[in-house]
């Protein structure tokens, strides 16, 4: 549990406009699910009183349709759908558009290590570190070399599986410059706790030095 809290790694702690509608995401499908479990419960503690006024079969099943048809059901199937529908408006947002500004670059994974290569920097190649302009839209064209993998770096986006012969495409932002820890998120072999890698956002001035090829 501990280890889950690490902000370099964490999913609450975004640094990018991709990561910031997860996290919301998340914060909101807890607060619903709270609001599930709380209000069942209530309706479990009132379901135990001893119950006023009339009895009988008639009067027993008006009760059951109001506590549990009107309340228990009603309240959850509106909240779950609400939380339904935020989820899929929030997936729209987060599928890449083309635009001006958008940085396109390769990411192929492989047992145990990640390669990365620069559209704007033909020939470019880096190991183990992603290289991305801060401030800016960068597509991810991720795909794998030997088995499955899988593309994450929680503090700027989801993950995405890196899958042979296959390209998938990630939108990833950095508010900031800085490094941002990265790792295969899915189970792949005997290294799998090793298979990380960084993502390194730069500003303007240090991005196009990078693609000139002066920065290592």
């Amino acid at each position: 549990m501990l280890a889950g809290c690490a902000e370099s790694l964490s999913t609450v702690h975004p640094e990018g406009p991709a990561a910031g509608a997860i996290a919301t995401l998340w914060w909101v499908m807890l607060a619903g699910a709270t609001a599930i479990f709380l209000f069942v419960m209530v309706l479990l503690l009132l379901a135990f009183r001893r119950g006023e006024g009339p009895s009988g079969p008639d009067a027993d099943s008006r009760r059951e349709r109001v506590w549990i048809q009107s309340l228990g059901l009603g309240f959850s199937i509106t909240i779950l759908a609400a939380l339904t529908a935020y989820g899929l408006f929030v997936g729209e947002r987060l599928r890449p558009r083309p635009g001006p500004d958008v940085v396109t670059v390769r990411a192929e994974g492989r047992q145990w290590q990640w390669s990365f290569g620069y559209a704007d920097a033909p020939g470019r190649a880096t190991e183990g570190i992603l290289h991305i302009p801060a401030g800016r839209p960068v597509d991810v064209e991720i795909t794998s070399s030997d088995v499955i993998h899988s593309f994450w770096v929680p503090r700027l986006a989801g993950k995405l599986d890196a899958i042979p012969g296959h390209v998938n495409v990630l939108r990833i932002e950095a508010d900031a410059p800085g490094d941002y820890a990265g790792l295969g998120a899915e189970f792949n072999g005997r290294d799998y706790a090793k298979h990380r890698f960084t993502v390194r956002a730069h500003d303007e001035t240090a991005w196009n030095a990078f693609l000139r090829g002066e920065t290592p």
